[in-house]
C-alpha cells in the first residue's frame, strides 16, 4: 500500500497527503447496459484487484452521482463515476530495519505512530535507510498484515522529517480505503502546535493561499494568493500563548499541502521558529545583540529544528465508524525551546510593569 510515488523530495521533506492517492472520475457511456459498478471498473481500471475495489465501496470512496453506492449497484448511462484508491505498492523494496517505534493505539486495521523529529518517513532519495517504513515493515512481517510474503504499511499522510507527532498507518484494505476517502473529503481533523517568531496581529485567523514549488528554489513552498498557481490550501491558527517576540499557535489543516503550514505562516509574516528552509533560523524579533541574540542562540540549541508538532489526529474509524481522537505530549525538544521562551516572556512582563 506505499505509494509508487516518492514519499519525500531529497531533502526529506513530505510531498503532498493528496499524491498518496489515485483519484479518478468516469462518465459512464450512452450506449452502456445495466452492468454490476465493480464488474465495469475492474474492466476500467489497470492493476486494480476485485478485493480493492469492493473494499473501496464498503468504505465509501467510490460514488455514482454523488451517493454512495453498493457493490451490486448497476451502472446506467451517462453515471459519474468517482473513485478514490490508494496507489500501487512501489517497486522498490523496501529493507525491514529494527527501528524503535512509538506506537500509541493499534488493532487489526491500523496503528498511531508518535513519530520524532529527524525521521524520514518513506525512504527516498539520499534517504533509503532509517526511515519510518523501514521500522513498519520489520515490525509487520510478523503480524497478520503479512500476507503471501508481501509487507504492506498503508501511508495515507505524511509529516516532514524535523516535524515530530501523529501519523495513522492502515494495516488493511478496508483502512486504507476509508482513511483515504477522509483524506480525500478533507475530514481529518490535525492539529499542529507551531512556534513563531512575531505575534499575529488576530488571535485566530484563517490563511487561505494557493501553495506551489517556488520559482526561485524548488525545495521551498511559495503562497500564490490570487490563484494562479499550485493548490488550493487552507490553515486556521489560534495563538495560544505569546512571549513578546515569539507566539506558540494551534493550527488546525483543512487541506494537506507541501510545508502547509510553514509556507503559510511564513506568508502571514510569521515563519517558524529555527525553521531554516523559511527564514527562522535567523533573529526576526528583537535585538541581535547582547543578552538576548545569547538567549536565541541558546533557544535554537534546545530546539534544533522547526517548531512544528503534530499534536492531534482524528477521524472515523474505518470499521467501527467511531470517531477517534489521539493527542501527543510536546516532544523534550520542543518544550525545552517552549519553556526557555515562557521564562523570557514572564521577565520581559515583569520589565513592563516596573
Amino acid at each position: 500500500m506505499i505509494s509508487s510515488l516518492d514519499q519525500e523530495d531529497e531533502t526529506g521533506n513530505s510531498l503532498d497527503s493528496d499524491d498518496l492517492f489515485e483519484h479518478h472520475r468516469i462518465v459512464v457511456d450512452k450506449g452502456q447496459a445495466l452492468l454490476r459498478v465493480d464488474k465495469f471498473l475492474m474492466d476500467r481500471l489497470p492493476n486494480v484487484t476485485r478485493n480493492k475495489l469492493q473494499e473501496a465501496i464498503k468504505a465509501e470512496s467510490v460514488r455514482v452521482n454523488n451517493q454512495a453506492i453498493k457493490a451490486s449497484y448497476k451502472v446506467k448511462p451517462l453515471d459519474v463515476i468517482t473513485i478514490t484508491l490508494a496507489d500501487p505498492p512501489r517497486d522498490t523494496d523496501v529493507v525491514p530495519e529494527d527501528i524503535p517505534l512509538n506506537i500509541v493505539f493499534e488493532d487489526e486495521d491500523l496503528l498511531i505512530v508518535n513519530k520524532p523529529a529527524g525521521m524520514v518517513v518513506h525512504p527516498a532519495y539520499n534517504n533509503w535507510s532509517g526511515t519510518l517504513v523501514n521500522g513498519l515493515v520489520f515490525y509487520l512481517q510478523n503480524l497478520p498484515t503479512s500476507r503471501n510474503g508481501e509487507i504492506r504499511p498503508g501511508l495515507v499522510h505524511r509529516i516532514d522529517k524535523d516535524t515530530s507527532g501523529l501519523l495513522v498507518i492502515a494495516k488493511s484494505e478496508l483502512a486504507m480505503a476509508h482513511l483515504a476517502r477522509q483524506f480525500y473529503d478533507h475530514s481529518i481533523e490535525r492539529t499542529y502546535y507551531a512556534l513563531v517568531w512575531g505575534v499575529p496581529a488576530q488571535n485566530k485567523g484563517t490563511i487561505t493561499g494557493h501553495i506551489g514549488r517556488s520559482a526561485k528554489d524548488r525545495k521551498v513552498m511559495a503562497v500564490y494568493p490570487e490563484g494562479d498557481f499550485g493548490k488550493h490550501a487552507v490553515t486556521h491558527y489560534e495563538v495560544l500563548e505569546s512571549f513578546g517576540y515569539c507566539s506558540l499557535l494551534k493550527c488546525n489543516l483543512e487541506t494537506g499541502r507541501t510545508h502547509q503550514i510553514r509556507a503559510h505562516m511564513k506568508y502571514l509574516g510569521h515563519p517558524l521558529f529555527n525553521d531554516a528552509t523559511y527564514g527562522g533560523d535567523k533573529i526576526l524579533k528583537g535585538q541581535h545583540t547582547g543578552s538576548y541574540k545569547a538567549f536565541v542562540q541558546n533557544t535554537f540549541d534546545a530546539l534544533p529544528r522547526q517548531a512544528l508538532h503534530a499534536k492531534s489526529l482524528g477521524f472515523i474509524h474505518p470499521r467501527t465508524h467511531e470517531f477517534l481522537l489521539f493527542e501527543s505530549e510536546l516532544p523534550e525538544d520542543f518544550g525545552a525551546g517552549l519553556a526557555k521562551w515562557r521564562q523570557y516572556g514572564k521577565l520581559l512582563e515583569e520589565r513592563t510593569q516596573q
